[in-house]
């Protein structure tokens, strides 16, 4: 693989266009899958569009420092708009496609956004609907031409504006060089609002250089290059994809991205990727698909997969907390790869180095899983406020259980009550129109994240739960909900796990069952199968759910017991409010919901 120095030069985002198309020209630089091909742009194309369509901007009146609401799946054409926009010095606010109309009408009103970017006629109906109450957004522009109106603007025509100003004005291409390069690293980039768990988003202020800091730290840590390949699918609408997508550019790696959340799996095999991110319930799915593959084998290949996976988790399990594997171990697993695990790889390109986990704790048997079969897991760890990187495993030297070790320029130190802070250029300005809430995490230079962790002799971060999710009991007893859920989802017949317990007398469980694994197992024991409402309170059904909290309870402090559970009919769900955008559970949200099963559990 080639390597590519960081440039000094890349010091706002503004900078990245011109950074790429001077050290990175490629036939395929950006891309997107459509059926079995890739629809893709090279460099220059790629550069070109940004330019014209950030002219086309400027000719429309867009100024430093206005906001620009965009409200898309992710693409290229994304990231083309969000370049476009910053390019100019105005401040994009990206908002996730999969929110209702109030939530976009939240985010366009705080911003202040006065234009909003749409992607197709279901996002511009949700603009529409709520643009007659909110004075400050001026115009509407679309990047499909199917998303129309009289009072919409196609991104088409405002690029196609542009692109005629630089053909019929000598020097025009220059002036967007120059006045990009006015752009400060101490500018505001971007507004983000955090999706959260409580409360209303707040929207996080990042700065050119917090994300140019962070590129580049990043970049360093993962050793990418011109070489590598990565397929997108997670929403550029969170700071964690957007910020990796810049680091991708940065260091010229090509980025496809997926044609939907449904074709991963077919993208994979046309893109073959050598990196890619994900977070961690992408992971538990495709663990549990290769599994259940292997379930269905037959008799003899099925005796032969289990032992491959023992053998392959097993050398893992050493080699990722440091220690080295014994010669007939490393045998095994070897054995393992050639009769099994190739296949499985090359079911997914056959080229993947690593992937990379963020957003929420990874399960360390996932973690050991993947690493056993060759497909290793960088966990990584940052907040929307940290721009958002803030440390992540080393990929010649990860240890599973932690998120790795701080980037450069990044600190990381401990508090007191067991906390987590960080200092550094990457860190925010504070949150849009919310003075206090800043002063509460910004304190001395430090960002309290609000996650409880440790860090070890080799600066390695272990998270071991959110400040805030600490249940405290009746008794006066804290309860770290995370790690318990983190077990319980453990087992093939759980999907969810939600401990409840704070300001009541004992700890209780919500479970979602994995329903077709539940199904399997009622026919394997000879039980009939039911709908889910009655399967749910089946006392033979509860029994097995039972049999999972009791070997579980075993392990626990007599406080952090779990006395009682519920197991629930439907699954948690983005629609519903139970998820955020990047699938993090609403804890607020999900005991509104199931209020009634909750207070039988404590009648």
């Amino acid at each position: 693989m080639s390597s590519v120095e960081p440039a000094p030069s890349l010091s706002t985002i503004a900078d990245l266009p011109f950074h790429v198309l001077g050290r990175h020209p490629k036939p395929l630089m950006i891309g997107r899958c459509r059926g079995n091909d890739i629809d893709g742009l090279s460099t220059r194309d790629f550069f070109d569009r940004v330019r014209d369509l950030s002219l086309g901007l400027r000719a429309l009146g867009l100024e430093r420092g206005d906001r620009v609401a965009l409200l898309s799946e992710s693409r290229p054409e994304w990231l083309i708009a969000d370049l476009a926009i910053i390019t100019t010095g105005a401040v994009t606010a990206p908002i996730y496609p999969t929110l209702p109309v109030s939530q976009v009408e939240y985010i366009l009103r705080d911003s202040g956004a006065r234009l909003a970017v749409v992607s197709d006629a279901v996002q511009l109906q949700k603009v529409q609907q709520v643009r007659h109450e909110l004075p400050a957004l001026e115009a509407v522009l679309s990047l499909d031409a199917g998303a129309s109106g009289p009072s919409v603007l196609t991104v088409a025509d405002v690029a196609a504006r542009g692109h005629a100003r630089m053909i019929a004005e000598w020097g025009v291409a220059r002036e967007y060089h120059d006045h990009a390069r006015t752009i400060a690293p101490s500018d505001l980039a971007t507004i983000i609002y955090t999706s959260g768990t409580t409360g209303e988003p707040k929207g996080v202020m990042l700065t050119h250089g917090n994300l140019a800091s962070n590129v580049l730290g990043g970049q360093a840590a993962l050793e990418v290059g011109d070489d590598d390949v990565a397929l997108s699918f997670l929403p550029l609408s969170h700071s964690f994809e957007r910020t990796v997508a810049y680091l991708y550019m940065a260091a010229g790696v090509t980025i496809v991205f997926a044609e939907s959340m449904d074709s991963i799996a077919r993208d994979l095999a046309t893109v073959r990727p050598t990196v890619m991110t994900g977070v961690p319930r992408v992971y538990e799915k495709f663990q549990a698909r290769i599994l259940e593959k292997g379930r269905a084998l037959g008799t003899a290949r099925r005796v032969l997969f289990d032992w491959a996976i023992r053998a392959g988790v097993a050398r893992a399990r050493r080699e990722l907390r440091g220690r080295r594997a014994g010669s007939a171990a490393r045998m095994q697993s070897s054995l393992a790869d050639r009769l099994v695990f190739r296949t499985i790889r090359e079911g997914v390109g056959g080229r993947i180095r690593y992937l990379v986990s963020g957003s929420a704790p990874l399960r360390v048997d996932v973690g050991e899983f993947f690493a056993g079969i060759g497909l290793p897991i960088l966990e990584g760890y940052g907040l929307t406020e940290t721009a958002p990187i803030l440390a992540v495993n080393p990929p010649e030297a990860p240890r599973v259980g932690t998120v790795g070790r701080a980037i450069a320029e990044v600190e990381l130190r401990i508090a007191e009550d067991g906390e987590i802070l960080a200092r550094g250029p990457n860190i925010m300005l504070g949150y849009w129109n919310k003075p206090e809430e800043t002063a509460e995490v910004l304190r001395d230079g430090w960002l309290h994240t609000g996650d409880i962790g440790s860090l070890d002799a080799d600066g390695y971060l272990t998270i071991t739960d959110r400040k805030k999710d600490l249940l405290v009991t009746s008794g006066g007893k804290n309860v770290a909900p995370q790690p318990i859920e983190a077990v319980l989802k453990r087992s093939p017949l759980v999907a969810e796990a939600v401990l409840l317990g704070d300001r009541r007398r004992f700890v209780a469980a919500l479970i979602v069952p994995d329903f077709p694994a539940l199904e399997r197992r009622l026919r394997e024991i000879g039980r009939p199968a039911d709908e889910r409402d009655a399967l749910v309170v089946r006392p033979d059904v509860v029994a097995l759910y039972q049999e999972i909290v009791d070997a579980l309870n075993a392990e626990l402090a007599p406080f952090e017991r779990i006395k009682k559970i519920a197991l629930l009919p439907a699954q948690f769900s983005v629609p519903s409010g139970e998820l955020t955008p990047t699938l993090k559970v609403r804890r607020g949200v999900i005991e509104e919901r199931w209020r009634e099963v909750i207070d039988a559990l404590y009648a």
